[in-house]
């Protein structure tokens, strides 16, 4: 899915995630109305690349495997102890989300920290 918004390209921003989670659309709602233009990614939909995942585990490491979800808990033992990079391309629901890729910059989740780096 596109999203647009009335801002300069300069400002483009990518936004991976699940369109069915709560935190995914607060924001891309709140990027869109910032002004800003955003292009989100639903991983589960779409996939993601390898090329993204090696780039996203180089910035964020173990902490890019959401080891709380309801996929994480039914996952096997032998499956928990694989590495980051292949449990993510078998079951992209365990990245943390959303990622998002601002001027080159990333940052995962949307906590205060990210969006003030982000909004302001």
């Amino acid at each position: 899915m596109d999203i647009q918004a009335a801002r300069s390209e300069d400002r483009h921003m990518m936004i991976y995630g699940l369109i069915n989670c709560g935190t995914c659309r607060k924001a891309v709602k709140a990027v869109i109305e910032s002004g800003r233009m955003v292009r989100f990614v639903d991983f589960r939909e779409h996939g993601i690349s390898s090329e993204d995942l090696r780039k996203f585990l180089a910035v964020f490491g173990d902490k890019l495997v959401n080891r709380r979800s309801t996929t994480w808990r039914n996952l096997s033992e032998a499956e928990r102890s694989d590495d980051p990079l292949t449990l993510l391309a078998a079951h992209p629901a365990l990245m943390k989300r959303p990622v998002i890729d601002f001027g080159g910059r990333l940052y995962l989740g949307w906590g205060k920290d990210v969006q003030n780096a982000i909004l302001c």
